[in-house]
């Protein structure tokens, strides 16, 4: 397919990341902790390199795979680094209690990294709405917002290599509804479902 950058080394990297390569992707790391980066690519496999924290990543494709409070300042501190790329943001603003969102205005982590994005880049929202457990081991649909019909069309190829359906949520304003869904499924597992071993997808019927 193509290359795929990681910002990021914890477990959701490593999940995506393995769906990468497991798709036909190359994967890029790129973390602050070097060692760390180096012993992801090499867990990863199937030709994985490591990139240098702050350099132009080697994909078009970026996946900041980051706790939400490090998204924003991270794309900030790359700047022109990911001129040109498409930025993926996977976070999910939980407030303390796991029941609302952090930012109280109608908003999102992906509308504000656009607002600290560089000229050509493009943001779009995805895989926030899965737990990891799923990830691995289910085939969930994932949902995605953007404003750029080219960057959507590159992430939804993606996503269809890792062997999943993504679905077009709209604008990247609509970014702030899918954080709002992560909010949802966790209050499911914590409530009626009483495990996180399920995903919020689309079921359609003939009329």
């Amino acid at each position: 397919m193509g290359i795929i950058t990681l910002i990021g080394t914890g477990n959701m990297a490593r999940t995506i990341g393995t769906l990468a390569v497991a798709g036909g992707n190359t994967v890029e790391v790129m973390g602050r902790d070097q060692s760390k980066a180096d012993d992801l690519a090499k867990a990863l496999g199937g030709g994985s390199t490591t990139g240098k924290w702050g350099a132009v990543p080697a994909g078009d494709i970026v996946i900041t795979a980051l706790l939400y409070e490090g998204v924003v300042p991270v794309v900030a501190e790359y700047g022109d680094a990911l001129a040109g790329k498409v930025i993926v943001d996977i976070s999910n603003p939980f407030n303390a209690t796991f029941d609302g969102l952090a930012h109280s205005e109608e908003t999102s982590i992906a509308q504000e990294v656009a607002k600290v994005a560089p000229a050509g880049a493009s943001v779009v929202k995805a895989f926030n709405t899965i737990f990891r457990n799923v990830l691995e081991q289910g085939r969930p649909d994932v949902f995605i917002a953007g404003d750029n019909v080219q960057a959507k069309a590159a992430v939804a190829a993606f996503i269809q290599s890792l062997g999943l359906r993504p679905l077009d949520a709209g604008s990247l304003k609509m970014a702030h509804w899918l954080e709002g869904m992560g909010v949802v499924t966790v209050g499911l597992a914590g409530n009626s479902v009483g495990h996180a071993n399920f995903a919020l997808g689309i079921n359609e019927f003939t009329a």
